[in-house]
């Protein structure tokens, strides 16, 4: 059976590069049938935080990133010392007493005869104890031949095994260190592929050598290009990464973040024939749901080399995503994105379901909707330049449009918005359309962008309209 298991350390919040990963590995897994596992790895007990754990379940539940089983490191470390007794008893792991100061010197001599960094113990014929709990466990490195492994997505990838010297496996007998944790765990837990980042790929051979050891059966490995920012650096807070849940809120919608970030590295098929047909079919054909993505995706269209964040692309997602919702779901959740204004929703929704159907085609991320709803449901305040369409505009134009305006709208007995146009448009088209409407929009909305005044004056209700135009003849006259 297929198994795959995307294993988080509980140091940070769940990241972008950690996210893409765990959807490449659901997405392989369910293509196949086979189990989804999440493994939270957590040795490291002075950085792991419960916190952070909980950070990274939610971030995964929210992407729907299901898994199938769970596991926790620090469940497990009477598994880890029964290995490495085993390893002691045979004498292919022993203790180095060694302090940091002391390896660090040794390191700096190796670069100043240009040396491959690598640490070969004296005491490695098992000679140390573990003095005082001070010294650390190794793994006797004698391994002469290259260590070869076939990565699904690079192709074959080897290593001198000497370079690696006698690595560290363990702090003492109940804190194992990262490789040798991660090689009981994918064999305690039967995992069938690796499928994680190419910063992985210096940690592979020294896993290998543990499996050889432990007479372990080795995964198949693939290791996904790095994310790069704009400028091909890796993937940094500086360039907007932030965690998982800070995207959830500030508006994504985990649809558009599946997408997004399964072209992270991976092209379909399909996609490559469009192009070269067609290239106004690139942007609809990176459109995919998750069924899609399942029956479609394949390692083998996975790019080696790094793949660009690329934020404006999410946001073009995202709007089309919010684009296909329909207007009862997404008030929903438009709701919360509200701020102060919830309980006024909550006691007129349908005027909340026609403020969602008009700004649903304009929102990029789902938090813009607070500022842009707010005035249907609160008097706009804004700056007498803002009923001027262009500079210079004489006021005595503007004064005689919006009284125009409200004169007509005063005799409107149907208030819809086509009944509004069929009123005011033939006025518009006469003394021009921004003369007219620009006043019109900005003494509604009290906004130099917002939607249509017509529209607006639709949800805003006749009496509420009025009020606020009047508002808006009274501030020019003013002048």
């Amino acid at each position: 059976m297929i198994r795959t298991r995307i294993a988080p350390s509980p140091t940070g919040t769940l990241h972008l590069g950690t996210a893409r990963s765990a959807l490449f590995n659901f997405i392989f897994a369910r293509q196949r049938r086979g189990k989804f596992i999440l493994r939270i790895e957590d040795t490291d007990l002075e950085r792991s935080d419960p916190v952070f754990e909980k950070d990274i379940q939610e971030g995964l539940k929210w992407l729907g990133l299901n898994w199938d089983e769970f596991y926790r490191q620090s469940d497990r470390l009477d598994l880890y010392e029964n290995y490495l007794k085993k390893l002691l008893e045979r004498g292919l792991i022993f203790w180095c007493p060694h302090s940091e100061e002391e390896l660090a010197a040794e390191r700096q001599e190796q670069a100043l005869r240009k040396e491959v960094l690598r640490h070969f113990c004296p005491y490695r014929d098992g000679s140390a104890d573990s003095r005082g709990g001070k010294s650390i466990l190794r793994f006797k490195n004698d391994v002469k031949e290259t260590i070869v492994f076939n990565d699904l997505i690079r192709g074959k990838i080897s290593f001198d095994g000497q370079i690696l010297g006698d690595f560290s496996v363990a702090k003492n007998m109940r804190n194992p260190l990262y490789n040798f944790a991660v090689v009981v765990d994918d064999y305690e837990m039967a995992i069938s592929h690796v499928i994680r980042g190419e910063d992985h790929i210096s940690n592979t051979p020294r896993q290998i050598i543990l499996q050889d050891a432990l007479d372990f059966k080795r995964p198949e490995y693939a290791h996904l290009p790095l994310i790069l920012g704009q400028d091909r650096s890796k993937l940094s807070k500086r360039h907007g990464a932030t965690s998982v849940l800070e995207y959830k809120k500030s508006g994504y919608l985990a649809e558009a973040m599946i997408n997004f970030m399964i072209l992270l590295g991976w092209h379909p098929a399909s996609l490559s024939a469009a192009k070269a047909r067609d290239k106004s079919l690139e942007k609809e054909k990176e459109v995919f749901t998750t069924d899609e993505i399942i029956e479609q995706f394949s390692l083998q269209r996975v790019q080696k080399g790094g793949a660009v964040f690329d934020i404006d692309k999410l946001n073009w997602l995202n709007h089309l995503y919010i684009k296909k919702m329909e207007i009862k779901d997404l008030a929903e959740i438009l709701k919360h994105f509200a701020g102060e204004l919830g309980q006024k929703i909550e006691a007129d929704f349908e005027k909340w379901l026609k403020i969602t159907s008009l700004m649903r085609d304009r929102l990029t991320v789902l938090n813009e909707v607070g500022e842009s709803a707010e005035y249907f449901y609160n008097e706009p305040y804004y700056p007498r330049e803002l009923l001027f369409w262009k500079e210079n505009q004489p006021a005595e134009n503007i004064l005689r449009h919006l009284k125009h305006i409200y004169k007509t709208l005063l005799d409107i007995k149907k208030w819809q918005k086509e009944n509004l146009e069929n009123k005011l448009m033939p006025y518009a088209d006469e003394a021009g359309r921004g003369e007219v409407l620009w006043p019109l929009r900005a003494a509604l909305s009290g906004k130099r962008a917002s939607a249509g005044p017509f529209e607006i004056a639709e949800i805003l209700g006749k009496n509420e309209s009025l009020r606020r135009v009047e508002k808006a003849i009274k501030i020019i006259e003013q002048i």
